[in-house]
């Protein structure tokens, strides 16, 4: 089959073949029919052994049923999600991290969730209970970021985002639209942080007392620093949570009823997934760079011949 695998020469990614998967037991294989961009993955690409697979995000349909008789039956349509592995034809998918979807979602729609669908819910979860509680989200204008502005605010939050670039944020729900976060200035409950460095030290400087940071993300190399006194006679209470949403999954079994949770409030029309652009996985080249080059304003998503 083919598949989009490493290469040594940018953008690190051309179409190959590879082995067909052999699912085991508690596994499905999926017929993938798009599939979505993170940059963490596409970073390691120009690290990683020639012709390795890489790849989180994926939608398809099952064309074998898990032999133990979990998840999906042969014919549903599907999101899913691995790691790594999900940029082939065909993938085998542990059932819990495989849901079924809804009428009313595109498998280009689907694939856009998971990793930054589930980062952004999970994150939020971790902050608690947020209805009328102020939430700061950081680097608002990436896929998690523009998630998590949704989500907060169907959540019942006053929501400020932060972002460089800050096109239609406030038409996704946020009360306040910023390009930089100030070290002075209100307290918020629930900060969600994915830029790190000076942004994240800053953000240690908002935080209310009993207030949550969830770092989720690290888009620069500057070390965080912060005036101590700020956190623990300031905001007494407060934590910082540091957030790899592959190693929150290996401590849940929510992962599939979660992903079904975001298929259905895109497919009820009460979340969107801010997809940039789509292409064709033939020309995952250019979409590999522009997302690295910060010229994706949400998700990216490939269809998978």
């Amino acid at each position: 089959m083919l598949a989009l695998a490493s290469h040594p020469e940018a953008p690190y990614a051309q179409l190959s073949e590879v082995a067909d998967p052999a699912p085991l037991p508690h596994e499905a294989l999926v017929a993938v029919g798009a599939i979505s961009l993170n940059r963490g993955e596409c970073r390691r690409l120009s690290t990683m052994d020639h012709g390795s697979v890489t790849g989180w995000d994926l939608a398809g349909e099952v064309v074998q049923a898990a032999a133990d008789g979990t998840g999906p039956p042969a014919g549903a349509r599907v999101v899913g999600l691995k790691n790594p592995g999900a940029w082939v034809q065909r993938a085998a998918v542990d059932t819990e991290f495989l849901a079924p979807l809804p009428d009313g979602i595109t498998l280009e729609q689907a694939a856009s969730l998971p990793v930054a669908g589930l980062t952004a819910l999970l994150s939020l979860q971790i902050g608690g209970f947020v209805v009328g509680r102020r939430v700061l989200i950081t680097g608002a204008s990436g896929g998690v970021g523009r998630f998590a502005i949704q989500l907060a605010k169907l959540a019942g939050a006053h929501v400020t985002a932060v972002a460089r670039r800050t096109d239609g944020l406030r038409e996704l729900g946020a009360d306040e639209v910023v390009n930089e976060l100030e070290t002075e200035g209100g307290d918020f409950d629930v900060v969600l942080d994915g830029v790190g460095g000076t942004v994240l030290g800053a953000c240690l400087q908002r935080v209310a007392p009993l207030g949550t940071v969830v770092s989720f993300a690290s888009t620069v190399a500057e070390p965080v620093s912060y005036p101590a006194r700020e956190l623990f006679a300031r905001a007494s209470g407060a934590r910082l949570v540091g957030f790899y949403l592959f190693s929150i999954l290996a401590h849940s079994r929510s992962a599939s009823a979660d992903l079904r949770r975001l298929a259905e409030l895109v497919a009820a029309g009460r979340l969107d997934p801010q997809i940039d652009f789509v292409r064709p996985w033939t020309e995952a080249g250019d979409a590999i760079e522009a997302l690295m080059d910060r010229r994706v304003a949400g998700k990216a998503v490939l269809s998978v011949s």
